[in-house]
């Protein structure tokens, strides 16, 4: 499960806009700010919305890391993504 702290860490990494991330995911911004407050708990909503955020981080280099607590970090080899 994503939660909003991942999510702006993610941004973070990237130096990517919370704009720019909506416009990545097709997505309203108000929409990505809704999602980042939800700090360390999974974020709630809409599946699809949550799926074309992640899947916008994961394009632009992001790795999503779920294992005894969640986090973020970059792709070892960002050329292929």
């Amino acid at each position: 499960m994503l939660t909003g702290n991942q999510l702006k860490a993610g941004r973070a990494l990237l130096g990517m806009h919370q704009a720019e991330l909506a416009e990545r995911a097709g997505l309203n911004v108000n929409t990505i700010r809704h999602m980042e407050s939800s700090g360390e708990t999974p974020i709630p909503g809409r599946v699809a919305n949550i799926q074309a955020v992640q899947a916008a981080l994961e394009t632009a280099g992001v790795q999503f890391l779920n294992d005894d607590e969640p986090g973020v970090r970059l792709k070892k080899d960002r050329s292929k993504s």
